[in-house]
């Protein structure tokens, strides 16, 4: 049961006597409290991040990409690495989400989407003449930037919504983003069929579609004062982690049972339907949340009216309580500290070498010029980029080191199931963690780091049979990283400018990716290829070079492994700048409603009151 049983009946308003679950539920003003209310954001943002990971699934539609418009393996490889850079150059989006609401940059974001994957659609349709590459790139460039649109405009917001929950929070939206690219396999399969062509139109439309719909119901909120009630609780977050990995099981299951058995489309549509049936379950943990919020207001409303406050009785003149009232009122008001004002540009830049406090909210150059942005930036870079290198090379990496095909192609699908794992179990563990023992999140990345290095040595020594436990500890890694670093940038820079600051975080993956992907592991892999008899082959009109043997990536990942072990140095005089920070309470300006201004733009009492929750005046009267 989603809901516990209440005795009693009353009439039709909220504040009236108390009701049956089901008689609150099946009603417009409580629908209009679940649609308006924080929880169901969350919800709309799961909805939202699960259709944006349409760059995970690039490696499905790439041959058809490559067949229709006759490239070469080079030419692939360029448009590749224009959607990663898309997919991860989110500044842009990040300043446009610092001056305008939410639903603008998902309005943006959604134009874009279905724009630039629409335009590949038809040029591989053949509908469009057969543009030149540095079109196609430009169009791949443009849908996979929409990525950073949805992005910043759901989880940012979501993460501002809940700050004080704020590792939980990535890492369950980032969760349900790694497991996009096995939610879109199932769901073209049941729509199209085994039609690649097909996939490209799904994913210009249906996250152009999701965004629209829930475009308005993505908002920042004004953080609740803390009444030990049900506004703020952890608790749903560990139903929705029940649920994500209930949805990863059943993906991990169909996976590999399509992988064994061939399935009519009347199977693929009955597993889509299942698939919807489990995406919509979080929405019931919305509902049972709302409900109970809807309970504890009544309540309150209850014992307001059987228990008033006090009359406040005041001898004297009206004229003089009125003048004290006011005196009294104006003397609070100016106690209160001002309203932070707008930096100038010369100001900005007179004060981005005088950063505040750690945890409070540094400007935007005050934090990419200090010295904790550039040791977490570099360290991400070595170890987002060598494990993203492993993910975009696993193919041939398993042909290099013998792996029959099917082998290859099941652990290469179960990389988004890993990088999932990765992502809720940092989220989770590091906020408990944090809040249990003090263990500093940054300590936590130096662990996530050193564990990416056994994966790195498992492919570089090409031990029999390892790639699968390689490719389980690397898809792990790269998920969990991410978590930790959007955490620790909220954490100790705040939260006013997150929104760029959490996108500047996310260049090290291009950054890292273009260094140790395509300037080590590409180079010293046709090195090898070349020294090979024959030199690889020629497909497709250009020279596509095939390397077999344990030396393919040996000198490649020994390189990444020395690597990724300097960023695990360098994130510990992140640690040892950071251990004292998180020793302290770093979320006590959010408690006893101190968090109210946390995004810079809401003042503390904007937002919804639904009926239950009304102000009720205090009855004082003044007798002479």
């Amino acid at each position: 049961m989603v809901f516990d049983a209440v005795a009693g009946s009353g009439g039709g308003s909220p504040a009236a006597a108390p009701k049956g679950p089901l008689r609150v539920i099946f009603t417009p003003w409580f629908a209009r409290q679940v649609a308006v209310g924080r929880w169901f954001t969350v919800f709309a943002s799961f909805a939202i991040l699960t259709a944006s990971g349409a760059t995970y699934i690039f490696g499905i539609y790439s041959k058809t990409l490559k067949s229709s418009l006759g490239y070469n393996q080079q030419t692939l490889n360029t448009i590749s690495f224009f959607k990663d850079l898309g997919a991860n150059l989110g500044v842009f989006s990040g300043l446009i989400n610092e001056v305008t609401p939410p639903w603008v940059v998902l309005a943006i974001g959604a134009t874009m989407n279905l724009v630039g994957y629409l335009m590949v659609y038809l040029a591989v349709d053949g509908r469009t003449a057969r543009p030149p590459v540095w079109l196609v790139c430009l169009y791949i460039f443009i849908g996979a930037n929409s990525q950073s649109f949805a992005n910043t405009g759901a989880l940012v917001t979501c993460v501002k919504n809940f700050p004080e929950s704020r590792g939980i929070v990535l890492g369950i939206l980032k969760g349900f983003v790694g497991l996009s690219g096995a939610v879109y396999t199932q769901l073209y399969l049941a729509f199209y069929g085994d039609d690649t062509k097909s996939l490209i139109l799904l994913i210009a439309w249906l996250p152009a579609a999701i965004s629209v719909v829930f475009v308005h119901t993505i908002r920042i909120m004004p953080y609740p004062r803390r009444r030990g009630g049900q506004e703020t609780s952890g608790d749903p977050f560990f139903c929705f982690l029940y649920i994500s990995i209930a949805l990863a099981c059943y993906l991990l299951v169909m996976i590999v049972v399509q992988k064994q058995f061939t399935f009519s489309h009347g199977a693929y549509s009955i597993a889509a339907a299942a698939l919807l049936i489990v995406l919509f379950l979080p929405l019931c943990v919305v509902i049972k949340q709302e409900y109970k919020i809807y309970r504890e207001r009544e309540l309150d409303a209850a014992l307001l009216a059987n228990d008033p406050p006090p009359t406040i009785t005041v001898a004297g003149d009206p004229a003089q309580v009125e003048m004290s009232t006011g005196a009294k009122a104006e003397q609070q008001a100016s106690s209160e500290p001002p309203p932070p004002s707008s930096c100038s540009f010369g100001g900005c830049v007179k004060n981005m070498f005088r950063p505040p406090a750690r945890g409070e909210d540094y400007t935007i150059l005050q934090a990419l010029v200090s010295v904790d942005m550039l040791v977490l930036f570099v360290a991400t870079i070595c170890g987002v980029g060598g494990t993203l290198t492993a993910i975009d090379n696993m193919g041939q990496i398993g042909q290099s080191l013998g792996y029959p095909a099917k082998s290859i192609n099941t652990f290469v699908s179960l990389v988004s199931i890993w990088n999932y794992a990765g992502r809720v179990t940092s989220g989770f563990a590091s906020e408990v963690l944090l809040e249990r023992y003090k263990l500093p999140r940054t300590l936590m990345l130096t662990g996530v780091l050193l564990l990416a290095c056994a994966g790195h040595v498992l492919i570089a020594l090409g031990v029999p049979q390892s790639l699968y436990v390689a490719s389980v500890i690397i898809g792990f890694c790269f998920g969990a990283q991410w978590p930790l670093v959007f955490a620790i940038i909220s954490e100790v820079f705040g939260l006013k400018y997150y929104s760029t600051l959490y996108n500047f975080g996310g260049m090290a993956s291009p950054v890292g990716s273009y260094i140790l992907n395509v300037l080590v592991a590409g180079r010293l892999y046709d090195a090898e290829a070349d020294k090979q008899p024959g030199g690889g082959f020629t497909a497709g009109g250009g020279r596509d070079k095939v390397c077999l043997g344990v030396e393919c990536f040996k000198r490649s990942f020994l390189i990444i492994t020395a690597a990724t072990v300097f960023g695990a140095l360098v994130s510990l005089v992140l640690v040892w700048r950071t251990w004292s920070f998180y020793k302290g309470d770093i979320y006590a300006r959010f408690r006893d409603g101190a968090g109210g201004r946390h995004d810079g733009r809401l003042p503390v009492d904007q937002g919804r009151k639904p009926e239950a929750e009304e102000s009720t005046p205090v009855n004082a009267t003044a007798q002479r």
